[in-house]
């Protein structure tokens, strides 16, 4: 079998790990839709990961988080989630890496999201990377169309209501009365953690 160069193991799992921060960017904007909850399970030794120094003792290698009825001020950049949550009475903050989960679910709809920690893009041949630059570049021209559709949709409203206006005036009203009538108008539970091993399929 021939070597794959193009890593799509890598660009696969970066693709989901984009997913994620999808999904949690939505609930972050709207809040969390029915039954849905998550559990996410990331290593606690991974680069860029921030813990207590209490949570780290206690879970020296890996942790799953559950976001449902009590966390806070979650916040979402490019590359890494954070959010607030209560152990045992105790509220912590926790900084993940997307790059550091190891497993999302979702045990409403039974939606599970399995990953090898490391396997990011930054370690996608130089060829295949997508600079933030780019990005940047790509999204600020996305923004630029919606709002020239935007401007446009607003002026062809406005053309269309112009329209309505003159026909809806009397052939023989006067500019008087018609300035007149415009001045008339004018007036729940802690935090837990748990394995994710419970939720996989038993082979």
């Amino acid at each position: 079998m021939a070597e794959d160069l193009i890593r799509y193991d890598i660009i696969i799992q970066d693709a989901l790990r984009g997913a994620v921060r999808k999904i949690l960017t939505e609930v972050n904007r709207a809040g969390l839709p029915g039954e849905h909850h998550f559990y996410i399970a990331f290593e606690t030794t991974a680069p860029g990961v921030k813990i207590s120094t209490r949570l780290k003792e206690r879970y020296p290698k890996e942790m799953t988080i559950v976001l449902q009825h009590q966390f806070w001020d979650l916040q979402i950049t490019e590359h890494a989630f954070e959010v607030g949550l209560s152990f045992g009475g105790v509220p912590e903050r926790l900084y993940v890496p997307f790059s550091a989960i190891k497993g999302f679910f979702d045990p409403s709809v039974q939606f599970a999201l399995e990953f090898e920690p490391g396997k990011t893009a930054e370690d996608l041949p130089e060829e295949f990377r997508i600079s933030e630059a780019d990005l940047a570049a790509v999204e600020e021209l996305h923004n630029e169309l919606e709002r020239s559709e935007l401007t446009g949709a607003m002026a062809k409203n406005q053309n269309t209501a112009d329209k309505q206006d003159l026909a809806s005036v009397p052939e023989n009203a006067n500019s008087e009365d018609t300035e007149d009538e415009s001045d008339d108008k004018q007036d729940g539970d802690d935090s837990t953690v748990v394995s994710l091993d419970a939720f996989r399929k038993k082979t």
